[in-house]
């Protein structure tokens, strides 16, 4: 193996284009036990939905299936559904697996994710909370050597922790780093992030991907204009990887489509800016933000439960439920948004996805 193992020159291609890939929830079944019917029924449904990719194992999915035995589990039943899917539409899916943990831990995973026919890992750095810069490089280039990177900027308040500026100019130079999801939820966060790219020359090879699911829209709208030692450098977050893209997945595909058509025109239409504060306010129903986000697992498997994806909202963690309140806050931005929805989509292939 290289030093530095490349994904298929196509997975590159796809990410710097920019994709919807849904964080992908864990089905359960009442007695908290893996739901594989079900689980490939999700699987499923991004593919037809349109998403370009799926990312498995991430905090989604709940990062607790690793105490379960069930990490290795849940990548190859994701890794042999999206084949078979792939094969009956002539298709393509970017494979996205979540990768944490201590560095032994975390090479681990990236062998397992590798063995499954996953592309990249994401790799999240909360388990190293207290190490210092240095020592998070050399984590990141150890595990690069296992798989290629896409690189992962997680909130403190579920499980990430603060980076630097001068982490990520670093992180960018491992040469099989092919994406980044920013998602501090912090706008001077992310333009770190940003800066550290195009500072590094690699802004077209290093592909952006929002995980701000408080400004989602806003992110993808965006373009940005970096001054460096170089000249000025424009780049754009040109996709999302997003726990709030696991529901209502074929209109985020459209909502992506949008955005990306406005990219060559010189002003942009008003209605995707109305558009960008309907979604960031669904996301503060689902991901339960009046709460420090406890419930945004079970808020995303509400909507999947009324659909009929899910049959229940439970989580490994019995601890972890919607919060108070929040199923009246899901009900509002029901009724409020109808067509952020795609309950038609589902409700006409959900029997097909079940089978």
């Amino acid at each position: 193996m290289a030093d530095y193992p490349m994904p298929p020159a196509w997975v590159c291609r796809q990410l710097r284009a920019g994709l919807v890939i849904p964080a992908h929830p864990l089905a359960l079944t009442e007695q908290r036990r893996l739901d594989q019917r079900r689980q490939r029924a999700l699987t499923r449904y991004y593919h037809q939905a349109g998403a370009g990719g799926v990312a498995v194992g991430v905090h989604t999915t709940q990062f607790e299936i690793r105490n379960y035995g069930l990490f290795e589990h849940v990548l190859k039943l994701a890794s042999e559904t999206m084949t078979d899917c792939d094969r009956a539409s002539n298709r393509s899916t970017v494979r996205i697996a979540g990768i944490c943990g201590q560095t032994r831990q975390a090479v681990m995973e990236a062998r397992l994710a590798r063995e499954a026919d996953f592309h990249a890992g994401l790799l999240a750095l909360g388990a190293m909370r207290h190490a210092d810069d240095q020592a998070l490089l050399q984590h990141c280039q150890t595990v690069a050597r296992e798989i290629p990177l896409f690189g992962f900027y997680l909130q403190p308040s579920v499980g990430g922790r603060t980076l630097s500026f001068a982490f990520w100019r670093r992180f960018v130079d491992i040469p099989n780093v092919v994406a980044i999801k920013i998602a501090p939820f912090n706008r001077y966060q992310t333009l770190d992030v940003v800066r550290a790219v195009a500072e590094a020359g690699r802004a077209r090879e290093i592909a952006l991907y929002t995980g701000n699911d408080d400004s989602i829209v806003t992110d993808l709208l965006t373009e940005y204009a970096v001054q460096t030692s170089s000249g000025q450098v424009r780049l754009r977050i040109v996709g999302g990887l997003l726990g709030h893209w696991a529901c209502w997945t074929q209109k985020a595909v459209a909502l992506l489509g949008e955005c990306q058509a406005t990219w060559s025109n010189v002003s942009l239409p008003s209605v995707l800016l109305t558009r960008a504060a309907e979604v960031t306010d669904c996301n503060s129903a689902l991901f339960d933000a009046a709460n420090g986000f406890t419930g945004c697992i079970p808020g995303i498997h509400e909507i999947l439960r009324r659909q009929g994806l899910m049959s229940n909202t439970l989580c490994l963690d019995p601890g972890t439920q919607l919060s108070p309140g929040q199923k009246m806050e899901i009900d509002r931005i029901c009724r409020a948004y109808p067509h952020l929805s795609d309950d038609e989509f589902v409700e006409s292939n959900l029997a097909r996805w079940l089978d």
